[in-house]
């Protein structure tokens, strides 16, 4: 048995469970609810989940345990960024892992990176509670009770930059291929770098405020802008750098935080949803084709059909809450989803669209 650890949310309410990972801490974030049934170790890394804290709906959590973490030239395959993004985990049940390949138990990696975690919650009730009310901001503490919570609850997500914090300072280069592909890294799951690593051109993470010269700088033969956590609209120099490199006409590819700045770029607006999408096994409508698609997601800002740039084509949508989930810019030679293409953890259908950026490449269209 844990030690008792309380839950603060901002409209008032307390939970209390019992602790795991670290002790004797308390942290404050934006909490959200995920629906994915596997993938813990992906979605615990996603930086796309920084400043928040994470239900995971799904009543058992912990049973694989926690892989050691594999690399292929510089990109992690098993894992979505070096270390917890999640300021903190809330689960139903923590479970005790058995897989052969798990090096670490769930509540020991937590415990390690200093990010506590609470079991023994109605997760039902809390979920319930953030679908009908809305995102809010949560305090978990492992330490004892909050003589103040309300003094830790102050923070406001949508004004802290979060992209700020997650992406390189620095460009960091891989050297395998002939031909780059720049990802302006606002935060970039290791699977976005790993999909476009196996089309076989070189990754080239730049930081997120990189001017249009500094990336073109790289000579590539196409871009791509990560996904990212926060609020796109505090964005402005990662939009103006993406309105330049629009004249160069090369093909690009905005993914999830990547589409949010895209329809920035072009004059549409981006909004914060009420809980937002989080899950791996969403479906998404091609508007041409009509085929669906089951996709991952990890947003909480999306756009509507009337938030839709002018000079855009919708290309996807979500046939729950009628958000736009692709784009096409023809005339910007420019293509975007709001889901996750590469999955991790989720489905392998939409893998098809680095096939598609691949091919606007090879094309030069």
């Amino acid at each position: 048995m844990g030690a008792k650890a309380y839950i603060y949310l901002e409209d008032g309410t307390t939970f209390t469970g019992e602790g795991f990972g670290s002790s004797n801490t308390v942290r404050c974030g934006e909490l959200v609810f995920t629906t994915s049934m596997n993938g813990y170790p992906e979605s615990l890394t996603d930086p796309s989940y920084a400043g928040q804290i994470l239900i995971i709906t799904h009543p058992l959590v912990g049973n694989y345990g926690v892989p050691k973490k594999m690399n292929d030239n510089g990109i992690l395959v098993n894992f979505e960024s070096e270390k917890i993004q999640v300021d903190g985990l809330i689960v139903s049940e923590l479970t005790k892992s058995d897989k052969w390949n798990g090096k670490l138990n769930l509540g020991r990696w937590l415990d390690d990176e200093g990010v506590p975690g609470i079991e023994g919650i109605d997760t039902r009730l809390l979920t319930k509670k953030v679908r009908d009310h809305g995102v809010m901001m949560c305090a978990i503490s492992t330490k004892g009770r909050l003589k103040n919570p309300k003094e830790v609850l102050s923070k406001d997500y949508t004004k802290i930059n979060f992209v700020e914090q997650l992406s390189p300072k620095k460009p960091i280069v891989q050297d395998v291929y002939d031909k780059n592909i720049v990802v302006v890294d606002c935060g970039a799951k290791h699977g976005i770098l790993r999909s476009v690593s196996k089309l076989k051109y070189n990754v080239v993470r730049v930081p997120y405020n990189y001017t249009a010269d500094k990336i073109m700088s790289y000579d590539p033969v196409g871009i791509v802008y990560s996904n990212g956590p926060g609020n796109p609209n505090l964005l402005t120099d990662v939009v103006k750098s993406m309105q330049d490199l629009m004249h160069y006409k090369k093909p690009i590819l905005g993914i999830c935080l990547g589409h949010q700045i895209a329809s920035l770029a072009m004059g549409g607006k981006v909004r914060k949803m009420k809980f937002g999408h989080r899950a791996v096994n969403k479906a998404v409508v091609d508007q041409i084709s009509k085929r669906a698609y089951i996709t991952s997601h990890n947003h909480g800002y999306a756009m509507t059909p009337q938030d839709m740039p002018k000079k855009g084509k919708i290309w996807l949508m979500s046939p729950d809450d009628n958000v736009v989930e692709g784009a096409i810019y023809k005339e910007k030679n420019m293509i975007t989803t709001q889901f996750h293409p590469e999955g991790r953890p989720g489905t392998n259908d939409a893998g098809f669209v680095f096939g598609m950026f691949d091919e606007m490449i090879k094309k030069g269209k």
